[in-house]
């Protein structure tokens, strides 16, 4: 652990997640890294999109029984959010200079120093996605294996970046703004979560719009702007030397630059999982078609699901262990064998581990 000089611990006893949360100072600012679990046990880091933050972005996923069995089993999760977009957050100072993409996974890598971690795996969604494949490639070493829902690899279109000009303006002029809100759930959610039955509102878009209210307008659109400053992570994805497990909502406006980025990095170390009816937030919009492939995934590196539990995700089909499969067969992770109740799901491609 770091010496208490070097960040300021805050134990939380009302927070859903269980934990506790660390402010830790970075050579470029603090930030904040809520960890639940063992921290004896291997480290699986998560980054959030914009606006985001751990619980807003991960719940879904996490609070589902099966996820408790296999990734709360195997992993202390470190769940890194972007500066100034924890709960409670402080604006931050206009003086303070903004930060590029590449501080902000030099960031990443000042965290794992503090807690003391030598390879994590990566758990990262659209901006936080391309923060952690940016340290992916930089910290190599650092990196078991990358975990991406609806990544971006690309610069930004002038379409986009014109986009989140737009959107920055919103939150100089007006802050947290319902036109701003609306277009953040376009970022996020499918058509059909966002109106739902007969428009009403689902408890997900609810919840989403709760904690976006919390948030603090200058802080994120100093995210939204090193983001949107971006640069392209093609030509190098095929240097990466992790594995890596894509998901992507065929609604997600990312989802073209997701297969971009599974084609690039090549079928030898990327598969692509596409969620049907689904937004770029499939953490949260459909985390129970995420389990299976992520259970597989992880049994390449050794890891099983807790061995008394079943999964209720793949119809009692749980294998027992690592050995038996070397690799992520597509028939695994066809609709039929991945047993998804909510929504089909495909791939692209397989990984051989």
């Amino acid at each position: 652990m770091g010496d208490s000089s070097d960040s300021v611990s805050i134990a939380i006893d009302m927070v859903p997640f269980g934990g506790k949360e660390f402010l830790v100072k970075t050579s470029r600012g603090s930030l904040s890294v809520f960890v639940c679990g063992d921290q004896e046990k291997p480290a699986l880091i998560t980054y959030p999109d914009v606006a985001l933050n751990y619980m807003s972005c991960f719940q879904g996923l996490f609070f589902c029984p099966d996820a408790a069995s296999l990734l709360l089993h195997n992993f202390c999760i470190y769940h890194i959010d972007a500066p100034g977009h924890e709960l409670g957050a402080n604006v931050i100072s206009p003086d303070v200079p903004l930060l590029s993409v590449d501080d902000l996974a030099d960031q990443v890598a000042e965290v794992l120093d503090f807690f003391g971690l030598t390879r994590v795996l990566c758990l990262g969604v659209t901006a936080g996605a391309y923060i952690l494949t940016l340290f992916a490639m930089k910290y190599n070493e650092r990196v078991l294996g990358l975990i991406l829902v609806s990544p971006v690899c690309k610069a930004p279109t002038w379409t986009e970046w014109l986009y989140n000009k737009v959107l920055m303006n919103l939150l100089y002029f007006y802050g947290m703004c319902g036109v701003l809100k609306e277009c953040l759930l376009q970022r996020y959610f499918s058509k059909e979560l966002r109106y739902g039955m007969h428009g009403a509102e689902s408890e997900v878009i609810q919840a989403c719009l709760r904690l976006l209210d919390e948030r603090q307008s200058p802080n994120v659109m100093r995210f939204l702007q090193a983001i949107n400053r971006r640069h392209d992570l093609t030509d190098d994805l095929k240097k990466l030397k992790c594995k890596t497990l894509i998901f992507v909502g065929e609604s997600s406006p990312f989802h073209a630059e997701s297969v971009h980025m599974s084609d690039k990095i090549g079928r030898k170390n990327c598969t692509l999982v596409e969620v049907k009816a689904c937004g770029s937030l499939v953490t949260e919009e459909h985390p129970l078609a995420m389990l299976v492939p992520i259970e597989f995934f992880l049994m390449g590196f050794g890891f099983q699901r807790q061995p008394h539990f079943a999964s209720s995700s793949s119809n009692g089909s749980n294998p027992s262990s690592p050995s038996s499969h070397s690799c992520i067969a597509p028939e695994l992770l066809s609709p039929e064998g991945l047993g998804i109740k909510l929504k089909p799901i495909k791939t692209r491609a397989d990984i051989e581990i």
